[in-house]
């Protein structure tokens, strides 16, 4: 009686996250993932080329289909710009001043905690560009039976990972939930990172996105895309909606313009800042925003929804548009 041969991809899968990495390349395990991560796969580049490790992390990034290349990750946290992850800086504080924090995080990060354990008792929430936590994510990460995967494109004391999120490092349905805020106008196609999300998301897992609307450039050459609310929803149309607004509203946005207006006149970065300062009182008359128009002038925008198996159709979204109006 002969034996019968399985796949790699026949063999079964452990719950445990930290064995269902893979190479970001053709999606085989990685071995050796906390000293000299490779592929196993004798016939992928990286199974002789190996992942960097930085900060004792593995960088599991395939960079000859990423924006970031591998000599960046030759130096500690491998970022290819200074960064204020504490969010120390004097720049950082006079951001947080003027700009103020985020109207909506708090109570929507709430809602998705109280989510996930409805449906888990130990929910692995997989969080994309988590070098620094996000503003009012702080429920999600205090939580003692919530464990957080923290992943970006450099490595922080809040990451256990480098990954580009255009090739999530996971097997499929391996997260409950994932947390991704301010990262989609940073990457070069959404919704590539979307479907990405789709896949590594359980079977009606929860996906929680925030990102800029009517917002100028940041993170110079590695800012991309902005996205109106039906845009956004578009964008994650593979998910059911729970719920979906606007984060901030238009006396944020009118912030960045005057901001962004100083500069192209001359003032720098610091400058800028100083200029747009006495200005900080136009983002309390965001609370008095109406429906539809705030969207239409939001700052950013937010989407909470459940991945589903079929995506909403083209001809839906112009009613989406509408019900905004009564929202």
């Amino acid at each position: 009686m002969s034996a019968t041969l399985h796949s790699v991809d026949d063999l079964p899968l452990s719950t445990n996250w930290k064995e269902r990495m893979r190479c970001p390349r053709c999606g085989s395990p990685i071995s050796d993932i906390h000293a000299k991560p490779s592929c196993v796969n004798y016939s992928c580049d990286y199974s002789t080329a190996g992942f960097p490790m930085v900060d004792g992390q593995p960088v599991l990034i395939d960079f000859e289909a990423s924006v970031f290349a591998r000599e960046s990750y030759r130096e500690a946290h491998g970022s290819v710009m200074t960064r204020d992850v504490a969010g120390r800086s004097l720049g950082s504080r006079l951001h947080r001043f003027t700009f103020g924090g985020n109207p909506v995080a708090a109570s929507n990060c709430e809602k998705f905690v109280a989510l996930l354990k409805k449906d888990s008792a130990r929910p692995v929430v997989l969080v994309v560009g988590g070098a620094t936590v996000g503003s009012g994510a702080d429920s999600l990460y205090n939580d003692p039976d919530i464990e957080v995967v923290g992943s970006d494109v450099f490595s922080s004391e809040n990451t256990a990972l480098v990954a580009d999120a255009h090739r999530l490092p996971f097997h499929d349905a391996t997260f409950d939930g994932v947390w991704i805020q301010a990262v989609l106008e940073h990457v070069l196609e959404p919704a590539t990172v979307a479907a990405e999300i789709h896949r590594v998301l359980k079977p009606k897992g929860l996906v929680y996105a925030e990102t800029p609307f009517m917002q100028q450039v940041h993170e110079r050459a590695y800012d991309f895309s902005r996205f109106t609310r039906s845009g956004h929803r578009w964008l994650f149309r593979h998910f059911a909606e729970v719920e979906a607004g606007a984060v901030t509203g238009a006396g944020v946005a009118l912030l960045w313009s005057i901001r962004y207006f100083s500069r192209t006149l001359g003032a720098g970065d610091k400058m800028s800042r100083i200029v747009t300062l006495p200005f900080f009182w136009l983002r309390f008359l965001d609370r008095f925003g109406k429906s539809r128009a705030r969207a239409d002038a939001a700052g950013g925008v937010y989407f909470m929804g459940r991945r589903a198996e079929q995506a909403i159709l083209p001809s839906e979204m112009p009613l989406y548009y509408d019900v905004q109006a009564r929202a």
